[in-house]
């Protein structure tokens, strides 16, 4: 459990190496101009980090959700509950490179032979997961989800950065644009 709680403040403290990849969904149905309000709520299950984590991914959400018309209450009148989930996965990524040789071909070489070198390392990507229910339809009527290569020796400052600008592409497609 000890480790799984420093993976998730390297997780979240570390949106910093590659772009994000973010996706979102929502409910077709839902009238997302009724929500001007939210409260945190917990997710049943979820993983969280500690306390100073936690209350940094907080900040930097409310921040772009206020830019969203979004107000924060601890009250149970507000229009939309919203949570938030963590994870951390694991990939490995294959670098090669060759030395020696000269020219063209399969096999042999003009001037001499080839080595290929093959090297693997473990990446790890986190995810966060932001849901948004309506607390009188009891139901998610919006998810976003960020993923990312993880850099643990970010510095704090960086790390802040980072999760504005992840809290921004995240929620950058909320609300959703009504067709008609």
């Amino acid at each position: 459990m000890h480790k799984m709680m420093i993976g998730i403040l390297t997780l979240i403290c570390s949106f910093s190496l590659k772009a994000q990849d973010v996706t979102y969904n929502y409910d077709r149905g839902a009238d997302f101009s009724k929500f001007r309000s939210f409260k945190w709520v917990e997710i049943k299950g979820s993983t969280h980090p500690d306390q100073m984590v936690d209350q940094q991914i907080k900040s930097a959400l409310e921040t772009e959700m206020a830019r969203k018309g979004l107000s924060k209450t601890d009250g149970d009148n507000a229009n939309l509950y919203v949570g938030y989930q963590l994870a951390i996965g694991q990939e490995k990524q294959v670098d090669s490179y060759s030395t020696g040789g000269a020219g063209w071909g399969y096999g042999a070489r003009w001037g001499g032979m080839s080595t290929t070198t093959a090297t693997t390392s473990t990446i790890h990507v986190g995810t966060l997961v932001l849901d948004m229910y309506d607390p009188n339809a009891k139901q998610l009527v919006w998810r976003g989800i960020a993923s990312k290569t993880l850099d643990a020796k970010a510095k704090p400052d960086k790390r802040a950065k980072n999760l504005a600008k992840a809290s921004q592409k995240l929620l950058k497609n909320y609300p959703p644009s009504v067709k008609k």
